[in-house]
């Protein structure tokens, strides 16, 4: 009932005060005195508060920090579509360390790379850029993954080790 949600709001208001007030967390008999009520009667009010406990998912609520923060109870409930924060980590690690063997690369395969993956030149326009035939390109890409692929996977696994200790 509404009369539940209004002594509800005028209890936690009158527990804010008080706790801002006395630097620490009221009791039962404080809260009440400030209110003007037995402790019965704010005891009962919490009785029937609990047994309400209807929350609106915007509703702000102070931060214990006490520098003056709000959050909603909206923006505690998990995320079932965000991202895996150990997932996040390993992806970038693996961004790190592919960066890492691409530029330990031969100077040529590691051009072939750049202009096919980052530039999206075709075969035959890193060819007419190397002056080298688009056959001769395709070589030089299959040899830069496959030593890509080496090098990740040992990369990889050691890095999974670091991680685990």
């Amino acid at each position: 009932p509404r009369s539940v949600r209004a002594r509800a709001r005028e209890i936690e208001r009158t527990m804010q005060h008080l706790e801002h007030r006395l630097g620490r967390a009221p009791s039962d008999d404080e809260v009440a005195q400030a209110m003007g009520i037995t402790v019965e009667e704010y005891r009962t009010a919490l009785s029937d508060i609990g047994r309400s406990s209807v929350v609106a998912l915007d509703e702000l609520w102070n931060l214990s920090s006490g520098d003056g923060d709000t959050v909603s109870l909206l923006d505690t409930l998990e995320d079932p579509n965000a991202e895996d924060p150990d997932a996040a980590l390993r992806v970038a690690d693996r961004q790190s360390i592919l960066r890492s063997e691409i530029e330990r690369l031969p100077e040529r395969e590691r051009t072939v790379l750049e202009l096919y993956y980052f530039e999206e030149l075709t075969l035959r326009e890193i060819g007419e850029v190397l002056g080298v035939t688009e056959s001769r390109v395709s070589q030089l890409h299959t040899k830069a993954i496959l030593r890509l692929k080496a090098k990740l996977q040992g990369s990889l696994e050691r890095a999974s080790l670091e991680r685990n200790r």
